[in-house]
């Protein structure tokens, strides 16, 4: 049982941003700094990467924890709704696999990223650099 209406409930997920996050913003501004120039969320490839680097035929897909499934401490499960809760980030990492195998056989070298990775900022921008001189 939910402890808030369903009309509150509706209004907090609405704000649920999937697009701009702090963990991609993160990410973009230590590829700029690195010199590196790209595109957002481009529509004409699987799963609309979050960021891809055209010039290097590069994606990197930037997870949120939860949404994503991940096992770390950020992607605990609720306590209310549970069978909704489990199916919908099934459904998702099952659609990741999905995207990330169409963008690896279009030819594109992905990375993803985690949010809990991304937070804690150890070596993230010398693993970003690695990606792009790989």
């Amino acid at each position: 049982m939910d402890t808030i209406s369903q009309a509150q409930r509706s209004e907090l997920m609405s704000r649920i941003r999937s697009k701009d996050t702090k963990p991609e913003i993160a990410v973009r501004r230590i590829l700029h700094r690195l010199g590196y120039r790209f595109r957002l969320h481009r529509k004409d490839l699987p799963g609309r990467p979050d960021i891809v680097l055209p010039r290097h035929r590069k994606a990197i897909l930037v997870h949120g924890c939860f949404w994503h499934g991940h096992t770390c401490r950020l992607a605990s499960k609720p306590k209310s709704n549970t069978g909704y809760w489990s199916e919908k980030i099934l459904k998702n990492k099952e659609r990741d696999a999905r995207n990330l195998s169409a963008l690896q056989a279009a030819g594109w070298i992905v990375l993803e990223l985690w949010e809990c990775d991304v937070r804690r900022m150890d070596g993230l921008e010398e693993q970003l650099a690695a990606f792009m001189q790989s």
